[in-house]
């Protein structure tokens, strides 16, 4: 049988070695490679992170407060699926200060075009300050009847339900008339709301009386006095 040839030389005279085995390729461990993405963060809870850590801020500066929106449903026992961003309640005289506590603790502030909020991002999520809900400025009998709740943990003052329902109603109009975000609501925080206050404060416009009657004729609420 005839022998292999030998190696070739190199340039420098020596035998060129034998190129090492290229291995064969593997599989590549479950839950890596480009195509597996860190799952993301709970969107619901980094909204609650961000409450939690503005809401400490204004207490640690004395800022009168409130929480109000999807997280202050969710502190009266509502749903913990949060999607869009926090709110708080503030005092309009209460504005410029609050912005300067929220920069001294290293957050931006933004004065978007509307005249009735600044916004902040904490954790990544939208954080609105606002003082005036529904076109109405935020007072401090509103503020005062606040009930200090747990919020994931942290006590802070949240909106009373009735505050918080009247101020979903009567943002309602012509315009703007998502009754279909505001029933939860209605419906989680039904018993926790004087609902004859709701109706003097703006049962008389015809989107939030539009409201009301919807919610009676599913029997989250009952009916006026004197109504069928």
């Amino acid at each position: 049988m005839p022998s292999a040839p030998p190696p070739s030389p190199t340039a420098s005279g020596s035998a060129e070695p034998s190129p090492a085995p290229v291995p064969e390729p593997s599989e590549p461990p479950p839950g890596s490679g480009p195509d597996q993405a860190e799952l993301p963060q709970d969107r619901s809870q980094a909204i609650l992170e961000a409450a939690k850590q503005i809401g400490a801020l204004l207490k640690r500066a004395g800022h009168p407060f409130a929480l109000a929106g999807s997280v202050a449903v969710y502190a009266h026992g509502g749903s913990r699926y949060l999607q869009h961003d926090a709110d708080f309640a503030i005092l309009p005289e209460d504005a410029e200060a609050v912005a300067a506590t929220l920069r001294e603790a290293g957050l931006g502030v933004r004065v978007p075009p509307e005249d009735w909020l600044i916004k902040t991002t904490c954790h990544g999520q939208n954080v609105d300050i606002i003082f005036s809900l529904a076109h109405q400025p935020v007072t401090r009998e509103m503020l005062d009847r606040a009930h200090t709740l747990p919020v994931d943990s942290v006590l802070m003052p949240v909106l009373s339900p009735t505050d918080l329902i009247q101020s979903l109603i009567s943002a309602f109009s012509e315009h703007y008339c998502d009754f279909g975000s505001v029933l939860p609501v209605a419906r989680a925080v039904r018993e926790k709301v004087d609902w004859e206050a709701v109706r003097a404060a703006c049962g008389a416009e015809p989107m939030p009386a539009a409201f009301l009657f919807l919610l009676e004729r599913l029997n989250v609420i009952d009916a006026q006095e004197g109504q069928p």
